[in-house]
């Protein structure tokens, strides 16, 4: 097995910013559009060094969207920041009429995803997100894993044309994942191979998925992983070619059961190759107040649920 290192925890939003003030240096056409939570989107750096590119919308998420929009007719990236609550449940219609309708080329840009937001409270959580966006004829989804591929999504968002929803988190978690990894937009990455049962982890999952593949593999089951950090355009073939060997797959997101990553990999299976599946997501309810980690283990979002259901999925072949 693979083994992949924390090289020092930071949180996924970080990466976001450091990708933004990259983006500032490099690429004049990007412009920042934010809603009243500069400190939380880490657009800091970008405003201070780009004030004349930065635009500071107040809590009007709506008109920030139709901002957005127009600023594309000059030529202009604009990469649009707040939570994944607001930057979708709240301007659904905005995004659907003026963005991905019209086929602009605007980023949507979400922190605060899932449950992991914990002490923000349970009304700034979203669990829907992934499924709305994904609905969306023509929007690129990206969900990443820690601060390194967050960081590399963003730089990669400013060459690619089109709509897209880019989702990543408020707390620290291990950064893993190589700086010099390439991002390639809709290109699975698999960290670990195998040959008993496929694990398919998205955004905060990812290592717990590598966590329960070192413990599956101390037990004599041979799990290979499979980071999905776009889950539209989907990469089908990673998908396919690994069931092919394993004959069963697990898939682990932070999101609600209906609608997510698990929906979208089932669609594949049904469509190719049907093999045995199993769950880690939240079961089609609402979050709650708490901390990240109680919310997680609440939920059964972690290392030692992805193992329960690898035995599971195991058993059913």
């Amino acid at each position: 097995m693979k083994k992949y290192t924390n090289t020092g925890s930071k949180d996924t939003r970080s990466g976001f910013g450091a990708g933004m003030t990259e983006l500032g240096q490099k690429n004049e056409n990007v412009v920042a559009l934010c809603a009243d939570l500069i400190g939380s989107l880490k657009f800091d750096d970008f405003k201070k060094n780009h004030p004349e590119r930065f635009f500071q919308i107040g809590i009007a998420e709506a008109n920030m969207i139709g901002i957005a929009a127009g600023l594309t007719i000059g030529g202009k990236i604009p990469f649009t920041g707040t939570f994944a609550n607001f930057s979708t449940g709240r301007v659904y219609d905005q995004i659907r009429q003026s963005v991905a309708y019209s086929d602009k080329n605007v980023k949507i840009c979400a922190s605060h995803a899932g449950l992991t937001l914990g002490e923000d409270g349970a009304t700034h959580q979203i669990l829907e997100d992934i499924g709305l966006m994904k609905m969306l004829p023509g929007m690129t989804v990206i969900n990443t894993c820690d601060y390194n591929q967050t960081k590399a999504a963003t730089l990669a968002l400013a060459d690619h044309h089109g709509p897209a929803y880019l989702r990543f988190g408020r707390p620290v978690v291990p950064n893993f994942m190589p700086a010099d990894e390439p991002f390639v937009i809709g290109k699975a990455i698999v960290l670990n191979e195998g040959t008993d049962v496929t694990i398919i982890a998205t955004g905060h999952l990812v290592w717990e998925a590598l966590i329960a593949a070192e413990a599956l593999e101390a037990k004599g089951i041979s799990a290979e992983v499979i980071n999905i950090h776009t889950i539209k355009p989907l990469d089908e073939e990673a998908i396919l070619k690994s069931v092919k060997k394993t004959g069963c797959v697990v898939t682990a997101e932070e999101h609600n059961i209906i609608g997510g990553l698990g929906e979208s990999v089932s669609r594949t299976l049904v469509q190719n190759n049907l093999v045995p599946q199993e769950f880690v997501a939240v079961n089609d309810s609402f979050g709650e107040s708490g901390t990240p980690d109680q919310l997680m283990e609440k939920y059964g979002l972690n290392s030692a649920a992805i193992i329960e259901k690898a035995a599971k999925v195991i058993s059913r072949k």
